[in-house]
């Protein structure tokens, strides 16, 4: 059996000795709000551990990242961390690092092989049936809460080829079905923004044009919620008349749901998960064993309890 791995993040690495050609870690995108806290919480702890790490970025870009990690492999680290990219396109990183008997950790987005990961392989991240099921649920609740029994929202999906996306999305989804949600769900339509601020903004001007009346939006993460906030602004629509949720709890968001346009946010620890994966990174570079699925609670945000989530991200 595998040696448990302690709670993501939160294992001390001051003990560790810097291992002699480090570790290297490709992120999926710097361009990000909640992939830059991550990247930020695997550098901290470096530094605190005295650990040299060498981050990349992929640009989103599947064949860069794979090339990055062949470079990674022919440096000789003594470890890879890794971002995907596309969560579809992981076995071959998978293959190269074990061909060439380099640990790798998958930290925030699931690979598509991760029940088959090799011995020196681990997941860290956040449960995504969490995800989802938190923000639907709340959502629900508000819109009981207002006397509704029945609300047409728009559901904005992050990218498609990403399993965080295709979770989040299946879990409106099991909420509308399964009898969690208090009032009936219709939604009017469903599109990718592929987490961007911008793409929201663009989709929801799309939407608003055709002059459907809606509830609300439930977007798989908060820079598309915060899109779709600035359309609605945008086109004159009071904030208090609709409900907007997503996911991860970034300063922005925290921000939106402070000045009363965002109703609903969860929390996903983005320093723990990367503070994680390099510590189960240094671990397997040592040989010793870890849980190959590690995972970091997601925590419901409303305006009840956003001030305690302001100097977590």
């Amino acid at each position: 059996m595998k040696k448990t791995l302690l709670a993501a993040g939160l294992t001390a690495l001051m003990g560790t000795t810097a291992m002699a050609d480090g570790i290297g870690v490709s992120m999926a995108l710097f361009d990000d709000n909640f992939l830059t806290v991550l990247r930020n919480g695997i550098q901290s702890q470096a530094d605190s551990a005295g650990l040299k790490v060498q981050i990349e970025d992929a640009q989103n870009d599947v064949a860069k990242q794979l090339d990055q990690i062949n470079n990674f492999i022919a440096s000789g680290v003594d470890a890879i961390i890794v971002n995907p990219v596309d969560t579809s396109a992981t076995q071959a990183m998978s293959d190269a690092a074990a061909a060439a008997n380099i640990p790798l950790v998958y930290v925030n987005r699931q690979p598509i092989n991760v029940d088959t990961l090799p011995d020196n392989q681990a997941f860290v991240a956040s449960n995504e049936v969490e995800s989802g099921t938190l923000e639907t649920i709340q959502l629900c609740d508000n819109w009981a809460a207002e006397g509704k029994t029945e609300v047409n929202v728009y559901v904005m999906q992050g990218e498609l080829s990403n399993q965080a996306a295709v979770q989040r999305t299946q879990d409106i989804h099991d909420v509308m079905g399964d009898g969690r949600c208090k009032v009936k769900i219709n939604i009017i339509d469903e599109q990718t923004a592929n987490w961007s601020r911008d793409q929201a903004q663009t989709l929801m001007t799309n939407w608003l044009s055709t002059g459907a009346a809606f509830d609300g939006v439930i977007a798989n993460n908060d820079e598309m919620a915060i899109g779709a906030i600035q359309a609605m602004k945008a086109a004159g629509i009071d904030m208090a008349t609709v409900q907007v949720g997503g996911v991860d709890a970034t300063q922005d968001a925290l921000a939106a749901m402070q000045a009363g346009e965002l109703d609903v946010t969860v929390f996903q620890n983005a320093a723990a998960q990367g503070g994680g994966a390099l510590d189960a990174a240094t671990k397997l570079a040592k040989g010793e064993a870890v849980d190959q699925k590690v995972y970091v609670p997601f925590e419901l945000v409303t305006p009840a309890n956003v001030a305690d989530y302001a100097s977590k991200n």
